[in-house]
């Protein structure tokens, strides 16, 4: 599985560059404990800096989240639709969207759980922010590449395009940040303690089935019959 080429090698808490550092310890802060519990103060502290350093890099603690928005996850945000051409099989733009998006996770792993609470969330701290930023032609540019094949007699007719790029954010981003926090948490009987080990390429396995073939069978869903005595 190959890393988005945007943020290929890009290093997470470096220590060489004193604002790239306070950025990666504000996104971490914020997926762990949320926008509004983190100050600036915490900031510095985790960071093992004073406030005003803090205040040297960013006027104020709006200017952070902001920083925290354009140089983090809109770098996220950029590697799942920047390939995207609209121009694809929607097979191969909806498969291509969900492996960027998990790839992404492996250098980004406090996306998920960042994403969820602060973006998906009402009442999300970086809701509007990342609202502003969303990429609009690309998205238009998908529900139209699946609009036409609908209208091929290629994609089922009963989905709604608008919707499907929302549920691959379910099928991916809510079992992820569930993964992390389940595995700092209590102990969960079976099945829940699966998710907490669970794997990205079985992840990926189970967003590939359940979008492209449903809950039937690939191989049955053409051959369903109404009576399942008949044999003709």
């Amino acid at each position: 599985m190959t890393k988005p080429a945007s943020i290929r090698g890009r290093p997470l808490a470096s220590d060489r560059d004193p604002r790239e550092k306070l950025l990666d310890t504000a996104t971490l802060l914020f997926s762990s404990q949320g926008v509004a519990a983190t100050t600036v103060a915490a900031i510095a502290r985790q960071a093992g800096v004073t406030p005003a350093m803090v205040h040297y890099y960013f006027k104020n603690r709006a200017q952070l989240i902001e920083a925290v928005v354009d140089e983090r996850l809109c770098l996220f945000v950029n590697s799942i639709w920047d390939p995207v051409t609209g121009n694809e099989a929607p097979e191969q733009m909806i498969m291509g969207i969900v492996e960027r998006m998990i790839a992404t996770t492996e250098i980004m792993p406090w996306i998920p759980a960042l994403w969820v609470r602060e973006v998906l969330s009402d009442g999300g701290e970086l809701r509007e922010r990342m609202v502003q930023r969303v990429p609009l032609a690309k998205l238009a540019r998908f529900a139209e590449n699946v609009g036409r094949s609908q209208q091929a007699g290629t994609i089922n007719p009963g989905l709604e395009p608008a919707l499907i790029f929302i549920s691959v954010l379910g099928l991916t981003m809510l079992p992820l940040a569930m993964a992390r926090t389940l595995k700092n948490g209590p102990m969960l009987p079976p099945p829940l303690n699966q998710v907490a080990l669970l794997d990205k390429d079985v992840l990926k396995r189970h967003v590939t089935a359940l979008l492209l073939h449903g809950l039937a069978l690939p191989a049955a869903s053409s051959t369903l019959r109404t009576d399942p005595h008949t044999d003709e």
